[in-house]
Parts: C-alpha cells; structure tokens; sequence
C-alpha cells in the first residue's frame, strides 16, 4: 500500500503495518501493562506487627464488654492497618510479538482515520518556538500531536517543549501509550521506514 507524503511522491509500506486489522482487545492489554509497568509501587503502610507499641493486654478478658489483646490493633486509632500495603511491583508480561502486533494495530488505525501524517522533514534547524506553531498550521494538525523523528534532534525537541500537548520522541521511544493518547500522529519518512523494519 502507499502512505500519502506531504510535499513528495507517495511512499510504498508494508499492509501489515499501516493496513492491518484493529484489534482492540489487545492494543487495551498493551497500553494496560505499559502503563502498570510505570507505576512506582512504593505504597507502603504499618500492620499491626509493624506498630512499635506494648503487646500487653490492657483489660481483662470477660466484664468489659468487647474483647481486646493490645492498642496494636486495627480497631484503635494509632493502630496497624488491616492488609497493609507493602511495596510490589505491577509489571505485567507482554511477549513482544504481541506488543508489536498492538503497535502495528494501533498504526494501521490511525492511518485509516486520517490522522497519520508523512512528511519528508521538519524542517527545525533553530529552537524557535514560532517556527514549530507555522509548521503545524502547515500540516493542519491540531490536539495532542505527536512527532516521530528518525533521530529528534535538540533544536527540534527546544522549539516544541513551549508548545501544550505537543510531544516529541524518536522512533526507538515510539510507545502505545503516546500513540493511543494522540489526535495526530506527523512521522518523518525515515522514522516510518524505521518503524517498518521494526515491525515487520
């Protein structure tokens, strides 16, 4: 199949990366564990075994009403809590033939509605904000964009960090979150070149 380039001679891609089948059971497992193997999994609370404090019984057993063996319990303020949380991770496992099945998925979709774009280059040599905002006014890309360069040089990076919901990454930190998270896609030839010999 052929990928419409802005400014330049339509480019041939593979149909099993750009014009695969949606399969959204899958692309919501992949951005699940993406995200699930983020999360810092620190939380960390006090049981009542970790709660410095007398283990004497403070009452008698019977003629008090409820019954109690020390101020280390649940039940009182000060006390442990009950299924503390403890630090535990929250990786979840993803073969990679899946994750790059999810990622073809979710590029073939984009590709289908429209909002995929291939340009030949950004054309950013300086960090100037004012360029970036007149080239995405030329490509007419609006919403959470995200850029995909070959190599997202410094300059490229510094005239796009002013600009709100607009991202930058290079093709080795292409991800299914930031793909599913955007209106508009905009990749550069060589980084869809890149993606495809990845995917392939």
């Amino acid at each position: 199949m052929e990928l419409n380039v802005i400014g330049a001679k339509p480019l041939n891609v593979s149909d099993e990366v750009f014009g695969g089948e949606f399969k959204q059971a899958l692309v919501h497992q992949v951005v699940v564990a993406y995200q699930a193997g983020g999360r810092a999994g620190t939380q960390s609370q006090l049981s009542r075994s970790d709660v410095s404090g007398t283990t004497k019984k403070f009452k008698k057993q019977k003629g008090g009403g409820a019954r109690h063996g020390d101020y280390r319990a649940p039940i009182f303020v000060g006390g442990g809590v009950t299924f503390a949380a403890k630090p535990r991770s929250y990786e979840q496992k993803v073969n990679r033939k899946s994750y790059r099945v999810a990622i073809r998925s979710i590029l073939s979709e984009l590709n289908r509605q429209g909002r995929l774009k291939v340009v030949e280059g950004f054309g950013i040599d300086a960090p100037k904000t004012k360029a970036m905002v007149a080239k995405l006014a030329e490509l007419e890309v609006s919403g959470r964009v995200l850029l995909v360069s070959e190599d997202a040089n410094e300059a490229l990076y510094l005239a796009s960090r002013n600009i709100p919901y607009l991202h930058v990454v290079d093709v080795l930190a292409l991800n299914p979150v930031s793909l599913v998270g955007s209106d508009y896609v905009v990749m550069t030839v060589e980084a869809v070149k890149k993606v495809e010999e990845w995917l392939a």
